[in-house]
């Protein structure tokens, strides 16, 4: 190899790596360790208001930091003003809490709403605040042509302020 192609491949290579890093989490500021990163918003099959349909529709929140991160006191609301507050809970490092909308017996990886009717509309928005009611993060759907029922949190489209535009969804 020619010292021309060892330095041009030595560039390509060091280019590739952060870009490779950036695309596993795309437009992610590196200091976000807790965020929403699913929504399921319209379960699939009947929607009978019974408690088993209810816990088909949830918000996941993922802890990406290798450290626990304390929930309690924290919310998670919709555009309406429904407000689940986190009470005595600890999400661990690199993991994902599932909350549901109905009744269920709280565990480390899925807590409940104890709801009894839907919360989370074709066309809304989960906002996430901390225990100090500070913008976390949020996620929104419904605006566009597609009708994802499981909306995934893409994290690509998060603008300067931390805020995320998720019309395709």
């Amino acid at each position: 190899m020619t010292a021309v192609a060892a330095v041009a491949a030595a560039t390509v290579g060091a280019v590739a790596l952060p870009a490779s890093a950036a695309d596993h989490h795309p437009g992610r500021h590196h200091r976000d360790s807790v965020y929403i990163s699913s929504v399921r918003y319209d379960a699939p099959g009947r929607d009978d208001r019974s408690n088993r349909a209810l816990n088909r529709e949830w918000v996941d929140i993922t802890n990406d930091s290798r450290r626990p991160v304390n929930l309690s006191g924290w919310t998670l609301s919709d555009r309406d003003g429904h407000t689940y507050t986190f009470r005595h809970y600890r999400l661990a490092g690199r993991a994902t809490v599932r909350v549901h909308t109905g009744y269920g017996h709280d565990t480390r990886t899925d807590l409940f709403q104890d709801r009894n009717r839907s919360v989370w509309d074709r066309y809304d928005t989960a906002t996430l605040r901390n225990g100090y009611g500070r913008f976390v993060d949020d996620a929104s759907w419904g605006r566009g042509d597609r009708d994802d029922r499981d909306h995934h949190g893409d994290r690509d489209h998060r603008n300067h302020h931390g805020d995320r535009d998720r019309d395709r969804r």
